[in-house]
């Protein structure tokens, strides 16, 4: 708006302050009212989405059937039309074994995209569901109290793990027999096949199986396989053995304590590099 100078009585063009006033007040108080009438249709949009949303849950046909796990009968409720994957979830809470290590076992082993219902799946059901705890895959390796104060001494002192007390009663059996081939100064892109022939802490065999397109490492005995997600391993640990430098002592943390290190002995060394690549990325280990 232009402003005019002018020599008339500037009385004149003064405004009513109450009635400026009040017009501010009409013009907030009509503001407040059109914002209030909009949060009040946005909250019921909100509600009747909320509403559709659970009503639309609800409506999936529910069944009761029975989830068997360690020997235990546990009671479910769940969507007829669910998919394993979506049940595998569920259950994630209540049995304590991620997702990822699960198996559902129903006529065979279910796959994550099919429903209960095309499975055929009736209420009063029994599905058997076959995972390892993080914990159980962990026992085979907790070391015990002595241990843990003689690797925390040997830690101090910068003793090449292969000089470990620890370790040495693993090492000091000798090479396995059918352990694979160990090359020096070579670094090898992971075979198609497990890695096998390796030892775990409680002398053990164990193989190893990289699901890349599954993001899961398979540790494997002779007593079962653990699918372990490449998310949950926070770190590994590697370092040639002393008098056989062609394999390594290698430690995979599962947890935040030295005590949740799973070791693996004789790991070729080609593959070292590789391993490391798969589980924690490749910017991740330099």
């Amino acid at each position: 708006m232009d402003i005019e100078t002018s020599n008339t009585d500037d009385s004149e063009y003064i405004c009513n302050p109450v009635s400026h006033t009040e017009n501010v007040s009409n013009s907030n108080a009509t503001e407040a009212s059109n914002e209030t009438m909009a949060n009040s249709t946005d909250t019921m949009n909100n509600t009747e989405s909320s509403e559709s949303e659970v009503a639309k849950e609800d409506d999936r046909e529910k069944i009761d059937f029975k989830v068997i796990y360690n020997k235990k009968k546990i009671d479910v409720t769940f969507a007829l039309d669910g998919t394993v994957g979506e049940l595998k979830a569920h259950l994630q809470n209540i049995i304590s074994v991620p997702q990822a290590m699960q198996k559902i076992m129903i006529k065979g082993l279910a796959k994550d995209d099919q429903t209960l219902r095309s499975l055929g799946v009736t209420t009063g059901a029994k599905i058997m569901i076959v995972g390892s705890k993080l914990d159980d895959v962990l026992a085979v390796s907790i070391p015990t109290k002595q241990e843990l104060v003689e690797e925390a001494a040997a830690a101090s002192s910068k003793e090449p793990l292969s000089q470990q007390k620890l370790h040495r009663k693993i090492l000091d059996k000798g090479v396995p027999e059918d352990v694979m081939p160990g090359i020096l100064e070579t670094q090898e892109p992971l075979p198609d096949y497990p890695l096998a022939g390796m030892l775990n802490k409680s002398g053990g065999k164990v193989r190893l199986t990289f699901k890349l397109e599954a993001d899961q490492l398979w540790i494997g005995t002779k007593e079962r396989t653990d699918k372990i997600p490449m998310t949950s391993i926070k770190d590994v640990f590697s370092e040639p053995i002393h008098d056989h430098p062609e394999y390594h002592i290698v430690g995979i943390q599962l947890g935040t304590t030295e005590a949740s290190r799973y070791w693996i002995y004789w790991v070729p060394s080609q593959y070292i590099s590789a391993i490391k690549e798969a589980v924690l990325g490749k910017w991740c280990y330099f």
